[in-house]
């Protein structure tokens, strides 16, 4: 999920600013946002173009927006199910159905972005089928990158995973007998450093690292289809508290998004790897449940 290193602020920092700040109204039509007031927007890479081309393209509309930037993935959704933030827009919904699931909090999306791919990458290898039996391939290590990345190696011919695997899929389902590699989940801040400083033969890097790392479309040795049904729980969104989900301003900045100077932005800080996604909210809700009604019990 997810995306590019920023313009520091701690997560401290950041929470110091955001306590600083009066906490939004309970409800969509009583908040801050729509009397005018400034939406907090929780991202992770607050330097990217995009960011700079959206605020003022909201500006424009006359609308006051904040971006509120995060170096840790765990901390948005927290600090938006808190009121620190009316918005945030860094994560899939796989990524959101396992906090809400986790915490009881009922975050809602409320419009598309785009979706990401998760590639495997070699600087030594040139197909995945050269990669030899035995190898080690780097993953992320956080539960939802790291179950993509597993079906993603499943679809290689790489591994096989238990009960043909689900979004939900762990290192544990991996099933060693039946498969060519071997599996090491890292942080997916390191997977990119894992495979250039020679320690495994390849890996699954989210796209927030594949440009700072040197990498290229050239190391590719198997791409992600982020377009198929199987990537919807992947498509990246804007998320609000659900009592927000139908706030209208909201919904004006996820159509300000879209906007064409916006999307090329994007299409920069991502390296041409966005395939942007405008599903309507009602749409993207039926996905979040549809996962979270089928996440395992135990």
């Amino acid at each position: 999920m997810t995306r590019r290193l920023p313009v520091l602020v701690t997560a401290a920092v950041a929470a110091l600013a955001m306590a600083a700040c009066a906490a939004p109204g309970s409800g969509g039509s009583d908040s801050d946002a729509t009397d005018g007031g400034t939406i907090r927007i929780g991202v992770i890479g607050a330097s990217d173009t995009q960011w700079d081309v959206f605020t003022q393209k909201a500006e424009e509309e006359g609308i006051d927006v904040e971006i509120v930037n995060f170096t840790d993935y765990q901390i948005p959704n927290q600090a938006l199910a808190d009121g620190e933030l009316e918005l945030n827009q860094f994560q899939h919904l796989q990524f959101l159905a396992n906090f809400n699931l986790k915490t009881g909090n009922d975050l809602q999306p409320i419009g598309g972005t785009a979706v990401y791919p998760l590639n495997l990458y070699s600087t030594e290898y040139d197909d995945v089928a050269d990669i030899p039996d035995g190898a080690q391939i780097a993953v992320p290590n956080d539960a939802t990158n790291l179950a993509r990345a597993l079906l993603n190696l499943q679809q290689a011919g790489l591994i096989t995973l238990r009960d043909g695997g689900t979004s939900f899929s762990a290192a544990a389902d991996v099933i060693a007998d039946e498969s060519r590699v071997t599996v090491t989940p890292v942080d997916a801040a390191q997977t990119a450093a894992a495979l250039t400083s020679g320690s495994v033969a390849a890996a699954i890097i989210n796209n927030d690292f594949v440009g700072k790392a040197g990498l290229t479309d050239d190391d590719i040795v198997y791409a992600d289809d982020p377009s198929g049904d199987a990537a919807k729980p992947y498509i990246n969104v804007f998320a609000a508290r659900a009592e927000d989900s139908g706030n209208e301003t909201y919904l004006k900045l996820v159509e300000i998004w879209h906007d064409p100077e916006v999307e090329a932005a994007a299409t920069e800080d991502s390296g041409g790897l966005a395939i942007f996604k405008n599903n309507e909210a009602g749409e993207l809700q039926d996905i979040l449940a549809d996962i979270q009604a089928n996440a395992p019990t135990s």
